[in-house]
């Protein structure tokens, strides 16, 4: 009888720690996986984008001829509102940049943009004398681009497809920048006021200006290694009227 008890306690013991390791290796195997990550701790990105720029003046260029000519008798050329550098009220483009994120947060890049600009300004040649009168409007088309670099910020949002950021960066822009002139010329014995005066237009070249960048946006990664972007900027250029605010929408490449 003894032995018998002996026997059924071992028994007992036996059960009790395999229902205690099945137990836990049950809890072992129904543990949740960890969440995947979209965005690792150093990478490279290659963003690739299209652009829409428009200035923050209010574009109403005074482009009639004898206003132009008749202002500029009484001391100033009455040239309207406009951006200056620009020259037009938007314009499309695109770019691409490259960064290296050093860790998941932060980010160095060298970024890269052209617009395709247009600018109205004008040509006139008046020599009454002569009979001379040539006054005309023209649309001017041409490319205008800036190389900056950059510093980012970015916060992927643990566990999902999304990355807000914002970024800041310095450099240049070319390309823009033209301005026109005109010039009068008193006739002795007429009135000082058109078209009775000698009058003539001066075209200046663009230069190259000063451009610091600020913006924030939102990337979805659609696999690990290709993105989707979309943000908005603000490009400040030394000199008055000439910023602008900047919409970009790209892919990014992440290596």
């Amino acid at each position: 009888m003894k032995r018998l008890t002996v026997t059924l306690s071992i028994l007992a013991i036996c059960s009790a720690q395999f229902l205690h390791a099945g137990g836990y290796e049950m809890k072992q195997a129904v543990a949740p996986a960890s969440c995947p990550e979209w965005y690792r701790d150093s990478e490279w990105n290659v963003n690739l984008w299209g652009t829409y720029v428009f200035t923050n003046t209010d574009y109403n260029p005074n482009l009639d001829i004898a206003d132009l000519i008749q202002s500029t008798t009484e001391g100033h050329t009455v040239g309207g509102s406009f951006d200056r550098y620009i020259g037009n009220d938007h314009a499309w483009g695109g770019g691409g940049d490259i960064k290296y994120f050093f860790c998941r947060y932060v980010g160095l890049g060298l970024e890269g943009l052209v617009l395709d600009a247009h600018k109205r300004s004008f040509f006139i040649d008046l020599q009454p004398l002569r009979g001379v009168f040539v006054g005309r409007n023209i649309d001017r088309e041409r490319a205008v681009g800036a190389v900056l670099g950059t510093v980012t910020l970015r916060y992927p949002i643990r566990c999902s497809r999304f990355a807000p950021y914002a970024w800041a960066g310095g450099g240049a822009i070319f390309g823009g920048g033209e301005s026109d002139s005109v010039q009068t010329q008193p006739i002795a014995g007429l009135p000082n006021e058109f078209p009775t005066v000698n009058a003539r237009s001066h075209h200046f070249d663009g230069d190259t200006k000063a451009l610091g960048q600020l913006g924030f946006g939102l990337e979805v990664r659609f696999t690990r290694h290709i993105g989707w972007t979309n943000d908005l900027s603000w490009g400040v250029i030394d000199g008055p009227q000439n910023n602008f605010t900047m919409i970009r929408s790209g892919l990014n490449f992440a290596f």
